[in-house]
This record gives C-alpha cells, sequence and structure tokens, in this order.
C-alpha cells in the first residue's frame, strides 16, 4: 500500500488525488490536508462569485473526494507546532511514502511602491477573499464612500475586482458573494474605476470572455481611450484570443461619451504606478506615461496624478513559505526541480511554477507530479510499504488534540450554507471557522 499527503485542496490538489487513484488504483492511500475546515481552495475564495459555472469543477473533485482511499483532512495547519502549525513537513515525510505540496499562491506580490502601507490599499487576495468569504479576510472592511477606485493590473483578476466594484444588487442573483460584502458594495459611492497597466492594449493578459463580461453591466460603462489603440491591421499579428480581447477594447472605445453612466470603468495603458499619495490613508496614484520598446514598458519621464479613494494591485501572486521546505523569494514559490524538492517532497501547480495557467492546466501538473513519484518509487528512490500513513498521522492528531474535520463534516458545513442563503443565491458562506467547524455537528 502507498501512502500520498497531499498538501491543499484547490485544483491541483484533487488532480493529483485523481492522478494517484488512475495509476495505483485502490493500492493507495490519499490524504488531502487543508488548513481551513472546507475544501476547493482558489475554487472556494478565488474565483469570482458570479462565474458559478467555473465553480461548477468543484463537483469533479467530489467525486475523488467520495472515494475510499482519499480523505480531506480539514482544520489542519502544516508547518512547525512551534510556529503555529499542528504538523511539521518531517513528521509528516516520516509518515507517508510522498508528501505533494499544493498549497497554490495565496500572498499577493508586494506592490512595493512608496505609500503602499497607506490606509485603503489592497492586494487583490486580500481584497478577492473579502468579497468571497475567506476567514483570513472576511474583516478587511474596505471603505467604498470615495469616488474613485483604482485597480492596477491587466489581467482576469483585475477585470474580477472591477466587474465587482461597478455591479448592482441585483446583478448579484446567483453568486455566492458573501452577505458582508454585498452590503458593503450596495452602499459604494464609486463613480470612477480606473484599471491601470504598464503596457498596452496589445500586452494584456485579459480574456475575451471576461472582457466581454464588462461591456453588459447595467449601471457602468467602459471606456477606452482609441488614441491607445494601434493600428487594426497590427491586430493580425496577435495570438487569436489576444486579438479577440483587443477587439473588446476597440468596442469600447466606439461607444459614445455621455454622462448617462452611473459608473464608469476606465482603461489608462501606458501607465506605470510610481507612489501612493495621502496622509494615512490613500488619496490619490502618481503615474508615469510609458512607451514599449522591445516589448518592455519604459518610461517617459511624464507624470501625472490620478485621485484614489481605494487602491487594490492586481499584479500576483506568493506562495507562502512552510518551515522545513526550501523557497525561491526571487520566483514567490518552493524551489524545485520540475516538481522536486527533496526526497519523497515534492510540489504541484502554483506550489510549483507560480501563478499560471488556467484550472485545468492544473490537470496535467497533477498526473505529471505522480509521474515522478511513480518513477521515483519504481527506481528505489522511494520506498513504500514501510510508513504508517494515515494511521500513523491518526495517532499524531490524537495526542496533539488536533480537530480534523472530514469530507462528511464539509458536507453538512455545506448544507448549513445552502440552507442560510438568500434569495437567489446558492449559499451564504460562513467567513469564520469556529462557525464552519460548529455547523458540522
Amino acid at each position: 500500500m502507498r501512502h500520498i499527503a497531499i498538501i491543499g485542496s484547490g485544483p491541483a490538489g484533487y488532480y493529483t488525488a485523481e492522478a494517484a487513484q488512475k495509476r495505483w488504483g485502490d493500492d493507495v492511500k490519499v490524504d488531502i490536508f487543508d488548513r481551513l475546515p472546507v475544501p476547493y481552495g482558489l475554487i472556494r475564495t478565488g474565483v469570482a462569485p458570479d462565474h458559478q459555472s467555473i465553480k461548477g469543477v468543484s463537483r469533479r473533485y467530489e467525486q475523488t473526494a467520495l472515494s475510499e482511499n482519499v480523505r480531506f483532512v480539514g482544520n489542519v495547519t502544516v508547518g512547525a507546532p512551534g510556529e503555529g502549525g499542528d504538523v511539521s513537513i518531517e513528521e509528516l515525510r516520516g509518515l507517508y511514502d510522498a508528501v505533494i505540496l499544493a498549497t497554490g499562491a495565496p500572498r499577493d506580490r508586494a506592490l512595493d511602491l512608496p505609500g503602499d502601507g497607506l490606509r485603503n490599499v489592497f492586494g487583490s487576495a486580500a481584497f478577492v477573499g473579502w468579497y468571497n468569504g475567506h476567514p483570513e479576510f472576511a474583516g478587511l472592511a474596505p471603505d467604498l464612500g470615495g469616488d474613485t477606485a483604482v485597480v492596477i493590473g491587466m489581467g482576469n483578476v483585475a477585470l474580477d475586482v472591477a466587474r465587482i466594484l461597478a455591479k448592482t444588487r441585483d446583478e448579484f442573483t446567483g453568486s455566492d458573494i458573501v452577505g458582508h460584502a454585498l452590503d458593503a458594495l450596495q452602499t459604494s459611492r464609486i463613480r470612477r474605476i480606473v484599471i491601470l497597466g504598464r503596457r498596452g492594449p496589445h500586452q494584456i493578459m485579459m480574456t475575451p470572455k471576461e472582457l466581454g463580461e464588462l461591456g453588459h453591466l447595467s449601471r457602468a460603462t467602459p471606456r477606452v481611450d482609441p488614441a491607445d489603440l494601434p493600428d487594426q491591421g497590427e491586430d493580425a499579428l496577435l495570438e487569436p484570443g489576444v486579438r479577440k480581447s483587443v477587439n473588446s477594447l476597440r468596442s469600447f472605445a466606439a461607444i459614445p461619451e455621455s454622462g448617462d453612466a452611473e459608473i464608469v470603468v476606465e482603461f489608462d495603458f501606458f501607465a506605470a504606478p510610481k507612489a501612493l499619495l495621502g496622509e494615512g490613508r490613500v488619496e490619490a496614484i502618481e503615474v508615469e506615461r510609458t512607451r514599449i520598446d522591445g516589448g518592455r514598458a519604459v518610461g517617459t519621464g511624464e507624470f501625472y496624478e490620478i485621485p484614489a479613494s481605494i487602491v487594490v494591485s492586481c499584479i500576483g501572486y506568493r506562495t507562502s513559505p512552510i518551515s522545513g521546505v526550501p523557497f525561491d523569494e526571487r520566483a514567490g514559490r518552493f524551489a524545485n526541480d520540475e516538481g522536486r524538492i527533496l526526497p519523497g517532497l515534492y510540489c504541484v501547480g502554483w506550489a510549483r511554477r507560480g501563478p499560471s495557467g488556467t484550472i485545468g492546466t492544473n490537470r496535467p501538473d497533477g498526473f505529471g507530479v505522480i509521474d515522478m513519484v511513480a518513477g521515483d518509487m519504481e527506481s528505489g528512490v522511494l520506498g513504500t510499504g514501510g510508513h504508517k500513513g494515515r494511521a500513523g498521522f491518526d495517532e499524531l492528531a490524537e495526542a496533539r488534540g488536533i480537530e480534523v474535520v472530514t469530507f462528511r463534516d464539509w458536507k453538512r458545513i455545506e448544507e448549513a450554507e445552502a440552507a442560510r442563503a438568500r434569495e437567489g443565491a446558492p449559499r451564504e458562506k460562513f467567513v469564520d471557522v469556529a462557525e464552519m467547524i460548529r455547523a458540522r455537528d
């Protein structure tokens, strides 16, 4: 019997568990650990609440989770016990044949600009976590009482943040945005949302579907300066997906300006943020105009200011270090060689490659790391049969009084969230860990 521990219950974790099942069948036991009492990671707290079709992928993970040889081990923090963890990596390596880190990249890449410590400046992990009900960020309480929000970044996360800020309450019907965020957004006074990007329309990372959504909001109008758009003939050199996105930007540029829009969503291209300004809280952002040179944004020396009552930085994510695991500070992920960290210790998904690709990218990644584990077992680098696995962890958990939450417990939590949902919503998430645990009883 092979014993595998996977740390992280998001897409990378469950695809890796699925791969282990397909390779070894009944001759493997997989424990999937998560520090929260609820599974699915990014699907639950990262995917936009109004993108329920994407969240539906969790039904596939549930099939794996309900298998006899896969177990969800929630409410367990992996890390040195003396540093706030419940169980260390070294202890898990002693209990399981292989330990695979699938922890994702849950931390914001630092903005690292003067003034980034001012009040009402947030990273996207925190802000998205706030409206998605992540327990760590539920108390964020952003102030939406000002006029202008600046969103830094030109990817889909920046689009998500802008769209959430612009929607009406009725437009959230069918979503699982948490109540505290919905109430705050209903009283928001934001009337201008500026999406700030260092480069131009041809370099955006926004996908066509998400950009298209911005053109169908009931009270918000997207705006692009036609002068920022390259000659249309240059679009032919773009990849098809990027070309579709640029077509959306061209359609936004063609919208006549009027005073009818309650909220304007402006794309400010060729604009590099240089400093956040304000006394105690953010009041403006200093920006340098850029130009593209060899695909890179370089400053022109022309500076201007944009008023900003709230700033959300959507410039990327980093993996959280774990005591005892080599970490690449520059790349913001675990130090690894194609997924191999140390003998018996591996990483997968964003924890391996950084925050790139789609949810589906994690499936081949998961199968790839299991191929690597299998190869190491067959070559003798890893032994099998000499580890206690699940039984050994259960002994340790009982000795330390660790309150493990199982997948059956999660199903009761899920039922309780569905029962407390507002009309038209699939659930009202618990945003407090203690509440989650009480709901399973």
